[in-house]
């Protein structure tokens, strides 16, 4: 376990990526759509820079987690960064050139950066006291909050720039995205450390490194040993669904991304459709982004105090009230009732993301915690592109209230699988990772 400066260090070296990537990646997809309508010449292009996005952070997912087994967490994270920052150069060289196709590709490297992004949360647990565990994943994933928040306000000031550099205005805010994502890569590269891990658990250097243990050595990511078995994702995978605990961590996580991204996308059409003005849905989507991202630390301590399973219930149970008060304010579409309705939405996620990561990384073995945390990465952002492709033509036929009933059906599946998990092994009283790991 690393020491508690060592580990408040690598927490710091993470938020400022973290804060950094949340500028990038909010600053180029403010306006990638409108860009890619532009550059394509129809408006139907402009749902396909979330999917692309989408489909790039699922794609480099796991490559990136076979990276940190390898390397460590640094050179995987600094790499997911850099990758998008070439996403960035290629998305203004895609606008000078007036290429759609060159955009579509700079898109998916684009969305490595929203991969090192999800993948830093584990990362911000390597090394951590199992009491605290919660809690420092959350507070990483919080500080996506401020860079979420303020990429979407640099739109017009990214305009002016990119106008006064001579560049396609709608590409400017894409300049402050490739700076973002190429100072995130440095600063993890320059000050993350690897954290120690124990000789018994340690066999990929900085990247396998979990809860507990004793006579702990520092573990060189460069060089780093080979001592337990090494899986690939589809392997850790097929190992993981003999346990029901680790299924329920996949299905939470991936589901709950499912649910969010399904019905998010789809309410600025549905409030769009029923005359409501941009600001007010501008003010919708950021309730609900401040849901999403606010309450994150509430949730971490929840896991360390209540355990990981209790809070992913938890977040079934916001995600119900969630979808239930937007299939009935779904013909009217009420401003306040949506807003309660996304805010409820973001909320969800945030406890089953947080819930379900802390959960995963518990309950997996360690030589199959990082390849199984870059599949369930992968997964997550496969599903959400697949509803939220499914989610268009859901809406187009039966309006919103479908949308949200395509979301229960999911809820259903990942409460089925919580309530195997929980048959299988009860959450007991005190945290859920101390139980995984004492036993």
């Amino acid at each position: 376990m690393s020491s508690p400066t060592h580990q408040r260090r690598n927490q710091g070296v993470l938020v400022v990526g973290q804060l950094l990537s949340g500028v990038g990646v909010a600053s180029g997809v403010a306006v990638g759509g409108i860009l890619a309508a532009q550059l394509a010449g129809t408006t139907a292009a402009s749902g396909f820079v979330q999917t692309a996005s989408a489909l790039g952070a699922g794609l480099v997912a796991v490559p990136l987690a076979n990276l940190a087994v390898r390397a460590g967490r640094r050179w995987a994270l600094s790499t997911g960064f850099a990758l998008g920052a070439v996403g960035a150069a290629l998305v203004l060289l895609a606008a000078s050139l007036g290429q759609f196709w060159l955009m579509a590709t700079g898109m998916l490297f684009f969305g490595s950066a929203t991969a090192s992004g999800l993948q830093a949360r584990y990362a911000a647990v390597d090394g951590a006291a199992p009491e605290k565990a919660g809690r420092a994943m959350a507070i990483v994933i919080w500080a996506t909050t401020v860079g979420s928040v303020a990429g979407p306000n640099l739109s017009e000031p990214g305009r002016l720039f990119g106008t006064s550099l001579g560049l396609v205005p709608l590409s400017g805010p894409f300049v402050f995205s490739l700076i973002a994502f190429i100072t995130a890569a440095l600063v993890i590269a320059i000050f993350f450390l690897a954290p120690v891990a124990s000789t018994a658990a340690a066999d990929t250097g900085a990247a396998v490194e979990g809860p507990a243990s004793s006579a702990p050595q520092q573990v060189n990511p460069d060089r780093p040993e080979k001592k337990n078995k090494r899986h690939g994702a589809w392997r850790a995978l097929r190992l993981a669904s003999h346990n029901p605990r680790t299924l329920f961590a996949l299905a939470a996580v991936t589901g709950g991304h499912a649910i969010m991204v399904g019905v998010m996308v789809m309410t600025p059409v549905a409030m769009d459709a029923h005359g409501h003005s941009l600001e007010i849905i501008g003010i919708v989507i950021s309730l609900h982004i401040l849901g999403m991202y606010a309450a994150s630390p509430l949730f971490g301590w929840l896991v360390d105090r209540l355990g990981a399973m209790r809070v992913v219930m938890l977040g079934c149970g916001i995600f119900l009230a969630a979808i239930t008060l937007g299939a009935i304010v779904s013909e009217g579409s009420d401003p306040a009732l949506m807003s309660m309705a996304l805010t409820m939405l973001g909320l969800g996620w945030s406890a089953c993301l947080i819930g379900g990561s802390s959960l995963l990384t518990a309950s997996a073995p360690e030589d199959l915690r990082v390849p199984l945390q870059g599949a369930n990465d992968m997964t997550m952002n496969f599903a959400a592109a697949g509803m939220a492709a499914m989610a268009g033509p859901v809406l187009a036929m039966g309006g919103f209230f479908w949308v949200n009933m395509m979301a229960l059906a999911v809820l259903i599946v990942m409460v089925s699988f919580g309530v195997r998990a929980w048959r299988a092994a009860p959450d007991p009283a005190i945290p859920q990772h101390v139980t995984d790991a004492a036993g």
